[in-house]
């Protein structure tokens, strides 16, 4: 035997020390669960869904997670989440009752329910941390699988690190490509079709992945008959499994309370993905679930006696405590004193954690209702004010909500009186001391947010001649992959053929397959590739080949992407760029126009909206030198227009949240986007001809809209405003409305209805003539803008019709 073996064994007290250390933490989980539960039931907590029953498959999980290794799970890995330190007792107590402070509640900082987790990929300024030296869990989501398409990137990106070069300064975020994606997923959920499209991509892809999955044989109160073909999702998952001719999975199968099977389990599945990256699906049989589904319901009501009773005996917990025994780990006694010292620990740690969450509201109760007295000593309704004042005092373990609600109710009651202004600005004050602890970190706050990016106007020498638009795109391309080696792109047919419109024509042979990548016909899980890889320190350009294809990635966007800096109050971020195309094609299944549901469902991102390829070029300069993530929607009708090419290619940009005047004019304001501009700018044209001087304006962004206001700059000038749009009415159109007339004020200066042009309310016909009675026209412009002004102007302007 060598120095080197002897120095790795382990001795019998240290290996009694660890499974102790894990049969500990596992009680100290399983003890929060209950604990938890009871606080719902009394009030303290709005609701709570649990780990209980587990626990043991997720000690094994814990001890093969290395440093750099990332978690895409659910929420019940408590467990896990304690066994790698990165979750305290009185943290999950925080988590459970919403705590606000991310000192208290690291997860989410009150944002998620408790059971949802994550650790800080970021400092508080935003900057990345050393992933390669922590454990690391991405934050999670609620809708069930909707980890999957994450989990998809997380693990490509390692592929990526180890085969990519020009990635070697990234030494923050992958060893080599050596880390290891686990998922973790409850076996209803694989029901779901996002789980079976990550499922497929990851075997296709060949990327260091384990996906766990936690089988109790129910989803909520309906059993697995109903939920999975033969009741068993590795069974039919087996064509899957790789063999001496055909990649695909390692599959295992393992007792979800076998405690020695799971630990030699994971270990192995460890060492097949992050070596040979090759998937890995662990299907962990064999669970129990003690307290039901969620504190919403008890699993009295849907299990049997027979079932109740089995789940009592193998309740992996139990087993594990026989193990111990049985092999002389420990006696009774001694486990009895590990349980008894646990309750203690936990009982106290959420007491502390109840404390520090009650404490903060219960001095800015005190405040308040000390304020409220002395303005009351001088009010004409000094009862009144004092009845507020008792009846706040009186809450023992008072809310925001009630706090500020009784000032504001206050506030009514001295609107002639002195006190007014001291209760005002103790509102305002309070207001916006607290409001951002709910409402923060929708968009980056780093210094490489988008609204820190200054425009950079493209250059082009004198004898620049017009050339097709695509080539504009394609050689901006060409400078982006050059000048970030970091960046890649992959959608469907965006690689071997350069896209659809030959925007990435030639790339992929200089680049290579993995920069720059075809995809499969499965949008949800490029985006989940995006989104995944954009966290480890890659900056993607995730492909969606049409507009309308988008809905099906629609919630991934909103549910994950949208409020990843949201949910982890800016302690993690995803810079993805999601290209598109879209406006103007025939057709219901491509009109590529569904933009309200878009912007309304993907706050969080940015939406930009290009007019020509020479703006969208620049859009994806900007973006790749910030750091959140946006949706580009290049003009479909656009590649084969001319534009002149620029010589700074890769290096100008397009301001984001900046709109252009594209035309100055005195009577009428005119506002749209995209493809539709040249519609209007043609109406314009026919207009001038009858006395009508417009002014247009490209909002270039609709998220976000105008941030300097220059559309209510415009209407100062015009008094007038019609808003032109080809998404349907009450669309992007009454977004676009909306944030002129409230947020710039714009109605004061108004001297005609403002007014919105929008497609018809159906999905457009197919054709030339189904677009044109679709979709608003040259005419419908000028008609539109003509009735206006006729009202305006009758005499000047007769009726038309």
């Amino acid at each position: 035997m060598t120095e080197a073996q002897i120095k790795t064994q382990i001795t019998f007290e240290d290996f009694k020390s660890e499974v102790l250390n894990d049969y500990t933490i596992a009680k100290i989980s399983r003890e929060c669960s209950l604990l938890g539960r009871k606080e719902v039931l009394t009030g303290k907590a709005k609701f709570g869904i649990f780990g209980d029953g587990k626990e043991v498959p997720q000690l094994a999980l814990a001890k093969a997670f290395q440093n750099g290794d990332f978690r895409s799970g659910y929420y019940r890995d408590q467990t896990f989440m304690m066994a790698i330190g990165q979750l305290s007792i009185q943290q999950f107590f925080a988590g459970l009752y919403g705590h606000t402070d991310l000192a208290h509640d690291p997860m989410s900082a009150g944002r998620q329910m408790g059971g949802h987790f994550a650790t800080h990929s970021l400092d508080e300024n935003g900057n990345w941390n050393n992933l390669t030296k922590q454990k690391n869990s991405s934050a999670d989501i609620s809708p069930t699988a909707g980890q999957m398409p994450r989990l998809l990137g997380l693990a490509q990106a390692s592929k990526i690190y180890r085969n990519v070069r020009g990635l070697e300064h990234l030494t923050n975020f992958s060893n080599e490509g050596n880390e290891v994606a686990w998922g973790t997923i409850g076996n209803a959920s694989t029901s779901e079709g996002l789980f079976f499209e990550t499922i497929n991509a990851a075997g296709v892809l060949q990327v260091p992945m384990v996906i766990s999955v936690w089988d109790d044989e129910y989803g909520i109160s309906v059993h697995a008959k109903y939920q999975t073909t033969k009741e068993n999702i590795s069974e039919i998952l087996k064509g899957f499994q790789r063999d001496e001719e055909n990649n695909g999975y390692e599959i295992i199968t393992v007792k979800g309370w076998d405690y020695p099977a799971l630990v030699e389990t994971y270990e192995k599945a460890s060492a097949i993905a992050r070596e040979e990256h090759v998937p890995v699906l662990i299907h962990v049989l064999e669970l129990t679930q003690p307290q039901g589904h969620s504190t919403s319901g008890s699993h009295e009501r849907y299990k049997n006696e027979e079932r109740l009773a089995w789940e009592r005996e193998f309740d992996c917990l139990v087993q594990m405590r026989t193990w111990l025994l049985d092999n002389n780990l420990a006696s009774a006694e001694e486990l009895d004193t590990i349980d008894n010292n646990v309750k203690k620990e936990v009982l106290e740690a959420k007491k502390a954690a109840w404390t520090a969450f009650v404490s903060p509201m219960k001095e800015e109760q005190q405040e308040l209702v000390s304020l409220l007295n002395s303005i009351a000593t001088s009010s004409a309704n000094k009862v009144f004010i004092e009845k507020q004042a008792n009846d706040l005092a009186a809450i023992k373990e008072p809310i925001r909500k009630e706090i500020l609600s009784t000032a504001r109710k206050v506030l009514r009651l001295l609107v002639d009186e002195s006190g007014k202004n001291q209760l005002a600005d103790w509102i305002v004050n309070y207001s916006n001391k607290i409001q951002p602890q709910f409402s923060s970190h929708l968009f980056s706050q780093s210094d490489k947010n988008v609204l820190n990016s200054n425009e950079i106007a493209a250059t082009y020498d004198e004898t620049a001649e017009d050339v097709d638009a695509r080539l504009v795109l394609r050689d901006n391309f060409d400078a982006i992959f050059t000048k970030y080696p970091e960046a890649i792109i992959f959608g469907e047919d965006a690689g071997n053929i350069g896209d659809v419109n030959q925007g990435l024509e030639g790339m992929q042979e200089k680049y290579g397959e993995l920069r720059v990548a075809d995809a499969g016909i499965r949008e949800a899980t490029i985006l989940g590739q995006g989104i995944g890889m954009a966290m480890r320190g890659l900056r993607p350009i995730a492909e969606i080949q049409y507009l309308d294809y988008l809905l099906y990635a629609i919630q991934i966007m909103s549910d994950d992407l949208a409020t990843l800096q949201y949910r982890t109050q800016g302690r993690q971020k995803a810079p993805l760029i999601i290209r598109t195309r879209g406006h103007r094609l025939e057709g219901i299944w491509h009109s590529g126009s569904p933009m309200g549901m878009i912007i309304n469902a993907i706050r969080g991102i940015h939406v930009l909206v290009p007019r020509n390829m020479t703006k969208a070029a620049g859009f994806y300069n900007t973006l790749l030198a910030t750091d959140e993530p946006a949706l580009v929607i290049e003009c479909l009708n656009g590649y084969r227009l001319k534009e002149k090419m620029p010589t700074n290619l890769g290096e100008f940009k397009t301001p984001i949240g900046v709109v252009e005047t594209i035309k100055q004019g005195i009577d009428i304001t005119l506002v749209s986007y995209g493809s539709t501009i040249r519609i209007v700018e043609q109406a314009a044209k026919e207009l001038q001809e009858v006395g009508i001087d417009c002014e247009i304006i490209d909002a270039q962004s609709l998220l976000p809209f105008d941030k300097n206001h220059d559309c209510v700059k415009s209407i100062i000038k015009t008094n007038r405003l019609l808003v032109i749009d080809e998404d349907v009415p009450g669309g992007a159109s009454a977004y676009i409305l909306q944030q002129i007339i409230d947020e710039q004020n714009g109605y004061q200066y108004l001297d005609s209805q403002p007014q919105t042009l929008a497609s018809k309310a159906h999905r457009p016909a197919y054709g030339t003539d189904g677009d044109y009675f679709s979709k608003p026209s040259v005419e419908d412009v000028f008609e539109k803008v003509y009735a206006i002004m006729h009202e305006a102007k009758p005499e000047q302007y007769p009726s038309l019709y």
